[in-house]
């Protein structure tokens, strides 16, 4: 199988998840891609996919955004993903193919152990994990398990806990992608096609994603995922 292929299954299966769970994209697309085009350029890649699904999920929720979030967790996410782009443009490509490994074993890990359905950190501590998870997003593509985990402490209804997450995740995009257009614009016109391939199967799973994931057991839903996230921060580590 062709990674076109690959990457067309695996982008429709990400926006699936993102449509049920406000996050996924990303975490699953960026790691995918750095192991098909080299990290630096894959992190560039996947985020645009990312931002096309996200904008797809939005429309679907706009009104049901918490604008008081947006404007505190969401700028606050958005600054970390300035930095965390800026610091990508010029870190090793070594040093980011083992900040994403590590990162996605460990997010993985607690929840595939259904840890993070646990996770509290405070109101402040939200603020704080929201630079994290965009200064992450930036550096190394993942963002929205850190980004989910840390809103758990906002206490919104499930709907709008979902809609303000997507937005947020716009919002980051937004911040990441004109430093990744200008530091890897070149080699993503290069990759036109996949890139193609990529934001139609992923806008394609985030319309049908509820419809074919919405009846799993969130608990089952979350810990599966967490265990894909972590096996492929183990391929990542163990790829050379």
């Amino acid at each position: 199988m062709t990674f076109a292929a690959v990457l067309a299954i695996v982008a429709f299966l990400a926006g699936a998840i993102n449509a049920v769970a406000g996050f996924g994209i990303g975490s699953i697309l960026t790691p995918l891609f750095a192991l098909g085009i080299g990290v630096r350029l894959g992190v560039a890649a996947a985020s645009i996919p990312h931002f096309a699904g996200n904008v797809v999920r939005f429309w679907t929720l706009r009104q049901q955004v918490d604008r008081g979030v947006l404007k505190t967790f969401g700028l606050m996410s958005a600054a970390g993903a300035l930095f965390g782009a800026l610091l990508h443009a010029v870190a090793a490509t070594p040093t980011l193919k083992l900040v994403l490994a590590i990162v996605l074993i460990v997010t993985g890990a607690l929840g595939a152990a259904g840890w993070t359905d646990r996770l509290r950190v405070g109101q402040r501590g939200a603020s704080l994990a929201g630079a994290a998870s965009g200064f992450l997003g930036g550096l190394v593509g993942y963002q929205g398990g850190l980004r989910a985990a840390a809103m758990l402490a906002l206490d919104v209804r499930k709907e709008v806990f979902v809609a303000t997450a997507v937005a947020i995740a716009i919002v980051v995009d937004g911040a990441r992608l004109p430093v990744y257009a200008f530091s890897s614009g070149g080699g993503l016109m290069r990759i036109w096609a996949l890139l193609v391939v990529a934001v139609v199967s992923v806008s394609a799973g985030t319309l049908l994603g509820r419809r074919l994931l919405g009846r799993l057991p969130e608990s089952l839903f979350r810990r599966t995922v967490g265990a894909f996230i972590m096996a492929l921060g183990v391929a990542m580590l163990v790829a050379r």
